[in-house]
């Protein structure tokens, strides 16, 4: 068990014929019992000092413990968003694809349709062409004809005697 201040000041030695100069000795020990008790002082303080840095470094374990904590959980999701992020740039990457397809294959039969209806149109346009000329050309050789040369030869009262006649 370690001395007290106490135990130090209460301390009696016993007497001898030639001993040490009693005034000394009790100066000295007042000495030893202030610097004792400054010691003591000292030594509660440091454990106070030490107990209350213990706490603050059992308090930042424990934010660290948490912080590292979070950051796992912030790995696996930042992972596990990346994954859907993939999985979904993949679909609808597929989804674009399949409808450029589409997109791709509705043009192409459309081109046809069209290029089917122009040349209908070509046709039909020949034709028309071609009866228009012989339209024409049936008028022209009308017109050509001596006929006309005869229809103004004869006067309107014998047409109207043919007519009548024809009747």
């Amino acid at each position: 068990m370690p001395l007290t201040p106490l135990d130090i000041h209460n301390k009696e030695f016993t007497r001898k014929i030639r001993g040490y100069d009693e005034d000394e000795v009790n100066e000295f020990l007042d000495q030893v019992i202030k610097d004792y008790e400054m010691v003591i002082r000292e030594k509660k303080e440091l454990d106070e000092k030490v107990n209350q840095l213990n706490e603050r470094l059992g308090h930042f374990t424990n934010i660290e413990e948490t912080l590292n904590k979070s950051i796992l959980v912030a790995q696996e999701t930042a992972e596990e968003v990346k994954g859907n992020a993939t999985k979904e740039s993949k679909l609808i990457i597929k989804e674009a694809e399949k409808n450029a397809d589409r997109i791709i294959n509705e043009a192409l039969s459309k081109s046809r349709r069209i290029s089917m209806d122009v040349e209908e149109l070509k046709k039909q346009a020949k034709v028309f062409r071609t009866r228009l000329r012989m339209l024409v050309q049936a008028q022209l050789d009308m017109l050509g004809t001596d006929d006309w040369e005869e229809l103004f030869k004869t006067e309107l009262g014998e047409e109207l005697e043919l007519i009548e006649n024809e009747s």
